[in-house]
């Protein structure tokens, strides 16, 4: 199962991503660095890949869910609510392709300020 860290100045997350072509897809332009972005209580970034929607994208997920936006060549880490949130739901402005699962806390995204560069890279068994 790949694994990736996320890390800004200040913090890092780690998480386990599933087997899907969007995960293939995404560790193909790994390492990379982007800026942070906020949408209430999730962490968005665009990065320099485009994604298809897959079937069993989802609007509404659980928090430290990892995620990618297709209509924003994104991927995004919801934490909490988000203006278009139900309650205390984690609920994506659209459908979005499920790649994993943040490991720990993912409170820990509420550090990210907007603007701040976010670096993304695949972690190998020895790291």
């Amino acid at each position: 199962m790949p694994r990736i860290r996320i890390a800004w100045k200040g913090g890092e997350v780690t998480a386990n991503l599933r087997e899907t072509s969007s995960v293939e897809q995404l560790v193909a332009v790994l390492p990379c660095e982007t800026s942070a972005q906020t949408w209430g209580e999730e962490v968005y970034f665009e990065l320099p890949v485009r994604i298809a929607p897959e079937t069993d994208a989802l609007q509404v997920v659980e928090p430290g869910t990892v995620c990618f936006w297709v209509q924003g060549n994104s991927l995004a880490l919801p934490y909490g609510p988000t203006p278009v949130s139900i309650g205390d739901e984690c609920r994506l402005v659209t459908r979005c392709n499920v790649l994993g699962k943040i490991e720990g806390d993912p409170r820990r995204l509420a550090r990210v300020k907007p603007g701040v560069s976010i670096r993304v890279e695949l972690l190998t068994d020895t790291a």
